[in-house]
């Protein structure tokens, strides 16, 4: 029988979700990978998005491993190298269209793309003997907090978003398009305040003059919310990953994990989707930044 990955993937984060858990934010709370986290990467140093971020954080973080490299046992064979004996792959996906050519009833052909998902295994350098050197090297260290900051103020202030300050609560407004934000000074600390603006910030996305995103939300709590907030969540995990920021667990994540386990156990499918949707809003985010040129025009009309 063919292992259904979607259930296997959803049973994981419904597990945890059960125990109190976000699958998402485990890494930053695990004390051998405190203040190192980044997104999982390739062989070739590329990151993994998407579901394989949560599915090989959480792996990481089940085995203690501090490096965030992953590879197949083929691609660490092309590198001289060998698995340790009685080592377990983990899973990843990998998803694609096959274009299947239909008759039609007119007699007229019909070439139809059909979504697949495939699943396979790959091991942590950590699971690998004979690599390259570099593979093994230490983990980066905490990156200074007056840096970390600095990158974060300026990658959110190139987005252009309407960005208002006041009151007591974090929330986008789609009828005006804003993100209210209580003042700086209201958060524990200045990662705490760019982490929940990575989490609005991801709502601010859905636009229908940016992704468009819509779940069909109608009231508050409903499942559309509910699917909603699961994207926002991982988008600002996703983000604050990407900027070496700790991301924060809502004051209200124990009232939306009812909601979360209710959608995930109705829809083997919806972590998928939720975190496609994250990524494709953590990507957009991204897209909004200078480029490098332009980044060097802005030094140097400064310095001028």
């Amino acid at each position: 029988m063919k292992q259904d990955i979607y259930q296997k993937v959803t049973d994981k984060i419904i597990a945890d979700l059960e125990q109190g858990e976000l699958t998402w934010l485990k890494p930053w709370s695990a004390g051998n990978m405190e203040g190192r986290i980044i997104k999982p990467l390739r062989h070739n140093g590329q990151p993994y998005n998407g579901i394989n971020v949560l599915m090989l954080w959480g792996a990481a973080v089940e085995s203690g491993y501090l490096s965030p490299h992953w590879m197949t046992f083929k691609q660490a064979k092309q590198l001289d190298a060998h698995v340790k004996k009685g080592e377990r792959g983990n899973l990843v996906v990998y998803a694609n269209t096959i274009t299947k050519t239909e008759e039609q009833e007119n007699g007229e052909e019909e070439e139809r793309k059909i979504p697949f998902m495939k699943g396979y295994g790959v091991f942590n350098v950590e699971q690998i003997e004979g690599l390259p050197e570099h593979y093994y090297a230490k983990p980066p260290q905490v990156i200074d907090p007056a840096q970390r900051i600095d990158h974060a103020n300026a990658f959110f202030d190139a987005l252009g978003a309407d960005i208002r300050h006041g009151g007591a609560k974090a929330y986008y407004s789609g009828a005006s398009d804003h993100v209210q934000m209580p003042d700086f000074q209201a958060f524990r600390d200045p990662e705490s305040y760019y982490a929940t603006l990575a989490h609005e910030l991801t709502h601010w996305t859905k636009h229908k003059s940016r992704l468009d995103r819509e779940f069909g939300r109608k009231k508050w709590g409903d499942e559309g919310y509910a699917r909603e907030e699961l994207v926002a969540e991982l988008g600002a995990a996703f983000l604050c990953a990407d900027l070496a920021l700790t991301p924060e667990a809502g004051t209200d994540h124990a009232a939306y994990i009812q909601s979360w386990l209710k959608v995930l156990k109705n829809n083997k499918r919806a972590i998928f989707s939720a975190a496609a949707h994250a990524q494709r809003a953590a990507d957009y985010l991204h897209s909004l930044q200078p480029s490098a040129e332009e980044q060097t025009k802005q030094a140097n009309g400064v310095a001028a």
